[in-house]
């Protein structure tokens, strides 16, 4: 060992020793201001030599000694000047060593003063900028060799620094060891350190990016992304914009990231990046060059994750769009979103969110793509077109139908360039006008220079031409007083219109006969239209005539089509055909159940058919009772009885004692109005004639009609009206039967792929479980419930479809309320 190592050694040797044994503070502050000349401050008596041995050994043992000796017995002996030159070894020695001395006392010293103590040192620590000290220390020990497990260390306690400090303080933690207030500290201590680092690198100087690489990456992963990337990015868009420099540190910020937490990083950039083109500026050729990138840039944010906002994916698919050797990847993009656009397996099974994430990045990729680049790829996009329009026009959901159509147009219009190209109806929302706007690139505004003297030159007129104010045409006098003249007219009162009703030649028939006969022969609309006007009205009115002829009626309507045009035909046909169902449930249920399975109806008179069923199950099932008085005779007894000018003559004694009640106040009363008269339910005798002829045939294909097959849009809606004509029989004495049978076509149908129909059969669960009797459900149906439990709960937590999941949840819920209904002291 050289001669001045043994004579550092000796010096903190003994300066130890009168920092464990003195009660003098004088003699204390002596050997700090002794000790401090090896920082290089107080002195130059020692040399470069003798002050790196001190930094490189013993540094870190002489501040323990501080930490252990001076502050928890002997501080309140030095003064305040004394206890800062005491203080200044943590703030101005080597970082690295501080931070990790600083940390381990902290963990292995109890609560007290002394704790409290080294957290504030801490605290002051990190305001006085030591932290990007530590950060720049360990850049350019990388350059040259340096100690791995010390930087991973320093690397964990760095960005787990809150997580030490929280379990240790609890409530006695300090704000600024908050995550929301450190992670925004350390964000802009990196750029600080970013900004030493190109000073560096404009001096000629070595040093390495790699630790804050890391700091950046393990930040991220842990979830404190947002909090630092939202001070860093800032920075680096600003400096990156202009200067080559700093877009260079910036590439080799983000590839010097361990790929472990490549994607967090990633990601990270591109949420927060505001456009493709800062994008580019901040992540230069990464996808090209670092395989995970590129795995997390056009697999897994685009196909399978689906959260991001439409901005984001802007931002993304023009990062690629923005570069010739990036192009390539846009183009591969573009064919797998198509590809699982077209997969008929993921428009069943995938969620509508994530099926219009993916009908976005379609859209957008399609605005970046040229016209050579279309024309090559022509026949590729034609086939993913053909394939993808035929599996959502299958769909029997609304929303996914939509988004293909929308699609559809957009690829056709693009490849198409004769101008020839699909054109789909749909109801336009704001969904479809944000879909179609985004064929469209998104164009970044430039604040434009400001005009000189103040005006724009784009608004200077020569002084030969007349303004815009100029040549405006101002109105005359004597317009002004023609235009009161004609305004004198608006003072009249105009004729109330509102309850005219258009005359018509035709006069509508008065029989029902009558009515069919117009319905089968006549060809003339006005004739045609005047019947369906009056068809129910006659209906509900002479409705033992409508018995005779209800199958007759109901069939003629089932097959009438709208050949004219009519305004309100569907409405129209709908009611009368529900007003006959009513008027003679037995004789047309049976006869609109048998015609449901025959051959040769289309998929539109099989829906009519359940909707007619469903309603008139509705309106017989809702009872009302007939009105005594008809309207002209109530509004009467109403006028009688408020007016007190009346011809009516009342004895005196019983005025006075209508007004003693009028204003007395009782507290307790009896019934104010008489219990409502009980009416039977019409629905009740005949629900098994809706319900039963349904169920009974769904499993045998026809020619034209497979249930089980290609026809899933109809099985959803009979079993949708299944589960509407159980709950309409609720209190019956069949709904025990029918909710048994209902429950056994449920579980034979439980693995449907198609979402529609899973939503339905989730439905006519709830509807039996709140329709037949709680005793009967839990003694006739025990174990049927105990199978659907089971499956209600696999749907719930595996169930791609959100509805459905939904609705398992409201079932596993009513069922529980059920096992608390028959058992109120059985736990949950």
């Amino acid at each position: 060992m050289e001669p001045e190592c043994h004579q550092v050694c000796y010096a903190v040797k003994d300066a130890m020793d009168v920092l464990f044994s003195s009660s003098s503070g004088v003699q204390i502050a002596a050997v700090l201001k002794t000790m401090k000349q090896y920082l290089g401050q107080g002195g130059i008596s020692t040399t470069l030599r003798e002050r790196e041995e001190f930094s490189r050994i013993h540094f870190s043992p002489f501040l323990r000694c501080l930490i252990a000796k001076v502050i928890p017995d002997r501080l309140e002996l030095l003064t305040l000047e004394q206890q800062e030159l005491l203080e200044s070894f943590f703030l101005e020695g080597p970082p690295d060593q501080t931070f990790l001395v600083l940390l381990d006392c902290i963990m292995c010293t109890e609560p007290s003063f002394c704790l409290m103590k080294i957290v504030g040192i801490l605290e002051n620590f990190l305001c006085k900028g030591r932290l990007a000290a530590l950060m720049w220390e360990v850049c350019q020990q990388q350059a040259q060799v340096t100690s791995p497990l010390l930087q991973e260390t320093l690397l964990s306690k760095i960005v787990c620094l809150p997580d030490h400090l929280s379990n240790k303080l609890h409530e006695e933690n300090l704000s600024a060891f908050y995550p929301q207030n450190y992670f925004p500290l350390l964000g802009r201590e990196i750029v600080f350190v970013l900004q030493k680092i190109s000073e560096a690198l404009r001096d000629g100087k070595n040093c390495s990016i790699s630790f804050v690489s890391q700091v950046l990456g393990k930040v991220c992963l842990q979830g404190r992304r947002e909090e630092v990337l939202s001070v860093v990015l800032p920075r680096l868009t600003a400096f990156t914009q202009l200067d080559c420099i700093w877009q260079r540190m910036c590439w080799r910020l983000v590839e010097s990231v361990p790929d472990r937490w490549m994607e967090a990083v990633v990601s990270g950039f591109v949420q927060m990046a505001p456009g493709a083109v800062v994008l580019c500026r901040l992540l230069g050729n990464l996808v090209m060059k670092n395989k995970k990138a590129q795995f997390v840039l056009t697999q897994k944010m685009l196909l399978l994750q689906y959260g991001y906002k439409t901005t984001v994916l802007q931002s993304l698919l023009g990062y690629l769009a923005l570069d010739s050797s990036r192009r390539p990847l846009l183009m591969q993009v573009l064919k797998e979103l198509l590809e699982t656009w077209g997969s008929s397996s993921a428009v069943k099974h995938s969620p509508i969110e994530q099926q219009l994430y993916i009908s976005k990045a379609i859209l957008i990729c399609l605005c970046h793509l040229k016209e050579e680049e279309l024309e090559s790829h022509k026949q590729e996009l034609l086939s993913y077109l053909m394939a993808g329009v035929q599996c959502h026009l299958d769909s029997n959901l609304l929303q996914v139908r939509r988004l293909g159509m929308i699609v559809a147009e957009g690829i056709s219009s693009c490849i198409s360039l004769d101008g020839s190209c699909l054109k789909f109806q749909y109801e336009e929302d704001e969904q479809s006008r944000e879909l179609l706007s985004l064929l469209t690139p998104a164009v970044q505004t430039v604040n434009p220079q400001p005009p000189k003297n103040g005006t724009d030159s784009r608004l200077c007129h020569t002084s030969g031409a007349a303004s815009p104010v100029d040549m405006e045409v101002r109105p005359t006098a004597q317009d002004l007083e023609s235009d009161s003249e004609l305004d004198s007219d608006d003072e009249l009162v105009p004729y109330d219109m509102s309850e005219d009703k258009e005359l018509k030649k035709t006069k509508a028939p008065v029989y029902i006969r009558d009515c069919i006969e117009v319905l089968t022969g006549s060809e003339d609309v006005e004739k045609l239209e005047a019947t369906l006007g009056v068809l129910k009205g006659l209906i509900l009115k002479n409705q033992a005539m409508t018995k005779e002829v209800s199958v007759e009626l109901v069939k003629v309507l089932l097959h009438l089509e709208d050949k004219s045009n009519l305004e309100c035909f569907t409405e129209l046909r709908h009611g009368a055909m529900v007003a006959v169902t009513v008027t003679d449930p037995i004789s047309v249920s049976q006869y609109l159940s048998a015609q449901f399975y025959s051959m040769n109806y289309s998929l539109r008179q099989r829906m009519d058919i359940l909707d007619v069923l469903a309603i008139a199950a509705q309106e017989l099932s809702q009872p009302k009772a007939p009105s005594s008085q008809g309207p002209a005779v109530q509004t009467l007894s109403k006028q009688v009885k408020s007016d007190p000018d009346s011809g009516i003559s009342k004895d005196w004694k019983k005025i006075v004692q209508e007004r003693i009640e009028s204003k007395t106040r009782r507290f307790a009363k009896g019934a104010s109005r008489p219990d409502p008269e009980p009416i039977p339910n019409r629905y009740n005798s005949v629900a098994g004639y809706f319900f039963f002829p349904l169920i009974r045939n769904f499993d045998r294909p026809l020619a034209t009609f497979d249930l089980l097959g290609d026809d899933r849009l109809v099985l959803g809606r009979l079993l949708h009206t299944l589960g509407i004509l159980i709950y309409c029989a609720l209190h019956t004495m069949v709904a025990a039967q029918m909710g048994k049978a209902l429950l056994e076509l449920v579980w034979s149908l439980r693995f449907h792929t198609d979402p529609y129909v899973r939503q339905s059969l989730l439905f006519c669960i709830s509807t039996t479980l709140l329709s037949v009797p709680s005793e009967r459900l839990l003694t006739d149906m025990a174990d049927e419930l105990l199978e659907m439990q089971s499956w209600l709960a696999d749907v719930a937590e595996k169930d791609p479809d959100v509805d459905c999941r939904k609705l398992s949840l409201q079932s596993l819920l009513l069922m529980e309320n059920l096992k608390k209904k028959i058992n109120p002291d059985s736990p949950v």
